[in-house]
This record gives structure tokens, C-alpha cells and sequence, in this order.
């Protein structure tokens, strides 16, 4: 039987939180004002990126639970992971994201990432998403690197960054990812320092730290 995409098993899981982890943080006037604009400034459907995430202060604890487009129109702090995956010859496997994707389509990224969903931790969402968009299984070989504080650089984003090391091959997700390569570390700095337009900026921001701390 086929695997649900990715976007309907958000649905259905949104769909079983959204009883018992109800937004509280803001007035519920102004997060309807907020989610109205979002949508007809970008021309989405309401149901569009219903999964709930979890809003966080600035020491990253968390204070309530929210729709993503909600979190997103308010710049709200949230949780996100990202996945370095090198195979055995040193190089960095990076997806292009998929030009259907509402954020960054059509530009080149870390090897798998995503939002850490209201009820999980770093780890488990690290897990979840490389399997979802890789189609393999590494919980047991990630490996925690840093995290990046959420800042308006990141998309008020507090991402925790890990690394394994993986030959592929991959089965990509269809509906996240449109292709994806290997390159070795000097391309991607040579990229980077270039600022590259085809690399997503919080990639940039990612590979600047990663360099600092192990190159």
C-alpha cells in the first residue's frame, strides 16, 4: 500500500491534536486576522500547512501550541531540525526543495529538515523527517552538532543540527524534494562564500557554524 504524502499525514495528525492542544498565546481575533492575510497575500487555502507546532520563548521552553501558517504570519519562535548526511567519501548529500513548497522552492538545502511538531522532541523529529523525505532509517547513527538560536535569519527558528554518514541510495519524497546530489565540502564553501542565491540562507547560516566548529 502506498504511503500517505507527507502533507496529508501532517492533516491527520494536526486534525488528532488540535482537540487537546488548543492555541492560547494570542487572541483568537487576532491569530483569525493573522491567518487571513497570510492566505490571501500568498493565495493559499485555509487548510494549507495546518500542522500544529509548538511555540517556544526565548530560552527555547515551550509556552503554547500553534498552526504552522499562524506561527509563520506572526513571527513566532518555534522548532526546527536539519540533517547533515555525508557518505563515506566526505561529501554532503543536499536536496532542492520542491518548487510546490511555500517557503525556499526550488532552492538547494540540507540534506533533510523540518519542523519539530507539537508532542516531540529534537531527536524524534530528526528521525521522523529523514526517513519521510530520505526514506531511510537513522535514528540509531544521528548524531547532535549544535543548535542555532531563533533569529529572524533563521525564521525565528531554533534549529538543532545533526550529521550521519550515508551512501544512499535515497527514495526521495516527490512532494518535498525535486532532485537531489552530492558535493564535496570545498564546492559548497566555495558556494557559500559566493553567497550563493541557490542555497537556502539558513543552509548558509548552517554550513558558516559547521565550518566554525569542524573545519
Amino acid at each position: 500500500m502506498r504511503a500517505w504524502p507527507k502533507s496529508a499525514r501532517r492533516l491527520r495528525k494536526a486534525h488528532e491534536l488540535r482537540l487537546r492542544l488548543p492555541c492560547k498565546s494570542l487572541k483568537f481575533a487576532f491569530r483569525l486576522t493573522a491567518t487571513k492575510f497570510y492566505t490571501s497575500r500568498y493565495d493559499l487555502p485555509l487548510l494549507m500547512n495546518t500542522e500544529l507546532l509548538s511555540v517556544v520563548d526565548e530560552n527555547d521552553c515551550i509556552i503554547d501550541t500553534c498552526a504552522r501558517h499562524i506561527i509563520h504570519a506572526t513571527g513566532l519562535r518555534h522548532r526546527a531540525v536539519h540533517i547533515l548526511v555525508f557518505n563515506e567519501q566526505g561529501q554532503l548529500f543536499l536536496q532542492k526543495r520542491s518548487m510546490k513548497k511555500d517557503l525556499n522552492g526550488g532552492l538547494w538545502d540540507t540534506s533533510a529538515a523540518g519542523h519539530v511538531d507539537a508532542g516531540e522532541d529534537y531527536d524524534c523529529s530528526a528521525a521522523r523527517e529523514i526517513e519521510e523525505e530520505l526514506g531511510i532509517s537513522a535514528a540509531l547513527t544521528l548524531e547532535p552538532l549544535f543548535k542555532l538560536p531563533a533569529t529572524a535569519a533563521v525564521g525565528m527558528e531554533f534549529i538543532q543540527v545533526y550529521h550521519c554518514i550515508h551512501n544512499g541510495p535515497f527514495v526521495l519524497a516527490s512532494d518535498e524534494i525535486d532532485e537531489g546530489g552530492w558535493f564535496s565540502v570545498a564546492e559548497i564553501s566555495k558556494r557559500i562564500a559566493a553567497d550563493d542565491p541557490l542555497l537556502t540562507e539558513t543552509f548558509k547560516t548552517i554550513w558558516r557554524q559547521f565550518e566554525a566548529l569542524t573545519l
